[in-house]
């Protein structure tokens, strides 16, 4: 299964990265299958980067805040007012009970009209789940302020190697508080995408609306996540310390989310053919970096010189790779030591160093 950022800011779109939305994708031995993890705001541009939205096979909506479903009423001119038709079912969407109401409202849809047209709305029942190609998608309620919010725990069952079916686990947060039922989501997973808006100190009066890094952390580690990526962090928050409170609350790889950035997500199975220390968050010298496809050239072009520097703007530099870095049909590059520009990192925290991984235990410095 793989794990696409679209946008991970949290609340409002920011400058380095839309609202909530997360494209995930998986292979059933025929075909690639992709859903989307909500669609909020300003997404559905930065979305087109990476796949035709014809190619969506469904909409996933963890709650009806604004952040994270407002861009539906794009998708719903993309679908009527294609010049050249839609040339599609109806775009399947699972959400709320009150999503279509909700995006028509925002629309402001003619009286008599309906996006019932355009989209295949269908209602979760919370711990239900629902079948999409390889997918299968687990509503479970968590702490929100808004009559219905949910983590999504989607299990991806896909052929491995050697052809036997492998699953693999993700879960995503939605917006929350700490809650059983987020633990109860998380339980297991390969991969905790996780929400972290707040900060301690700053935050402590505010109850039941969203967690901390240190809060993100203890969830974690009570569901026993094997990693965890942190997001929706607003550009009001520090990602310094959302990563520094998360690392003291949980021993597992921790990273941040950075729109445009593809994860794999691994089954137990292949874990175990893995170098361990690469699932495990450690950041010894050695370990060989996994980099996503879409950052390949980006790294290679910046790893060729010895600094990313500019007199004007003080960018940050970054170290020359060494010279025994290889780049493997996978799509992985691998080298010791090296860090590059993280394009969102750097334009909130020009003048901070600011630190995430890209993949996996790979330095992400500014």
């Amino acid at each position: 299964m793989k794990l696409t950022i679209i946008g991970c800011t949290g609340s409002f779109p920011g400058p380095g990265s839309p609202a909530s939305c997360y494209l995930v994708s998986a292979f059933d031995g025929t075909r690639d299958w992709k859903i989307l993890l909500d669609l909020g705001s300003g997404a559905l541009g930065v979305l087109q980067r990476y796949t035709d939205i014809k190619d969506i096979d469904g909409i996933m909506v963890s709650h009806l805040h604004p952040d994270h479903c407002m861009d539906l009423c794009g998708m719903h001119v993309a679908i009527r007012w294609d010049p050249n038709g839609w040339g599609r079912d109806r775009m399947l969407v699972h959400g709320p009970k009150d999503t279509a109401d909700r995006i028509e409202t925002a629309y402001s849809l003619p009286d008599g009209d309906t996006m019932a047209k355009d989209y295949d709305f269908q209602v979760w029942t919370p711990r239900k789940p629902v079948n999409i190609g390889p997918f299968k998608i687990t509503p479970i309620p968590v702490r929100h302020p808004i009559e219905e919010a949910y983590a999504l725990r989607v299990e991806a069952t896909e052929p491995g190697p050697d052809g036997e079916m492998l699953t693999s686990v993700l879960t995503y947060s939605g917006d929350t508080d700490t809650c059983d039922g987020l633990v109860e989501a998380a339980k297991d997973a390969d991969m905790f995408l996780c929400e972290a808006a707040f900060e301690e100190g700053r935050d402590d009066a505010i109850d039941g609306v969203h967690l901390t890094g240190k809060r993100a952390g203890e969830m974690a580690t009570a569901a026993g996540a094997e990693r965890m990526l942190l997001t929706h962090i607003p550009v009001w928050t520090d990602i310094n310390k959302v990563v520094e409170e998360a690392k003291g609350t949980y021993e597992g790889g921790i990273a941040v989310a950075v729109s445009g950035v593809t994860y794999g997500v691994y089954s137990g199975s292949l874990k175990q053919d893995q170098e361990p220390v690469q699932f495990k968050g450690s950041a010894a010298p050695t370990t060989s970096r996994r980099v996503p496809v879409p950052c390949q050239q980006f790294l290679m072009k910046k790893l060729e010189s010895s600094r990313y520097s500019s007199a004007k703007s003080n960018e940050p530099r970054v170290q020359t790779a060494p010279q025994n870095w290889t780049v493997q049909f996978c799509g992985a590059v691998r080298f010791p030591q090296a860090r590059c520009i993280s394009p969102q990192l750097l334009a909130h925290r020009r003048n901070s160093c600011t630190q995430a991984w890209l993949g996996w235990n790979y330095d992400f410095t500014c």
